[in-house]
């Protein structure tokens, strides 16, 4: 192998562990019926270089209403819900206050390894139909010189389309905009 050969392979090899990602993704995996409502599914991977370890967590951001205690998480998981957070530090996600958010936190003491299925996360809520909004986690890297840290990830997620009472407001000022237009529109033909 010539010097020129093994240099390529060197950085070829330095270049491929920098790029590697390590994150924790949720994904909707179904939405399916329950009674009037829908279970919304969310599988949820840890990628390599990364363990989950206590504390650390993912939310998903502006999933809306759901239905009270319809959470379901694999054992060692908490849920909560709020209209704000919960942020990993290091990401910066989309969060509109007026939409309830869910946050799963792992509890356990064992910590779960990369590259590996957490499980299935799911709540219930009334409509199956979707639009996408942004998740963020925050776990612990396992390899290399900063072992132990926390590391963070933002990405984009399926999500129930608001329902209307959400919406009231904000078609209420579409329409008081609309109203205070027609006048001036009118008066603008009356003159030539």
């Amino acid at each position: 192998m010539t010097r020129t050969t093994r240099v390529f392979l060197i950085c070829f090899a330095a270049l491929s562990l920098t790029s590697l990602r390590a994150d924790v993704i949720p994904t909707l995996t179904s939405t399916s019926p329950t009674g009037s409502d829908f279970t919304w599914n969310y599988t949820t991977f840890v990628t390599v270089a990364q363990t989950v370890q206590k504390g650390d967590f993912f939310t998903v951001y502006d999933f809306g209403n759901f239905v009270s205690a319809s959470n379901v998480q694999p054992s060692n998981w908490t849920f909560s819900s709020s209209l704000q957070g919960t942020n990993p530090p290091l990401v910066l996600p989309n969060d509109n206050p007026a939409l309830l958010n869910l946050t799963w936190t792992y509890m356990g003491d064992t910590p779960i390894d990369g590259s590996s299925l957490i499980g299935i996360f799911s709540v219930v809520t009334n409509t199956n139909q979707l639009r996408d909004s942004d998740f963020a986690a925050q776990a612990t890297r396992s390899l290399g010189p900063n072992a132990g840290t926390k590391i963070d990830n933002i990405g984009r997620i399926d999500v129930p389309i608001p329902e209307i009472s959400t919406l009231v407001p904000i078609l209420s000022v579409c329409g008081l905009v609309m109203a205070t237009g027609v006048p001036v529109l009118l008066r603008r033909r009356k003159h030539p």
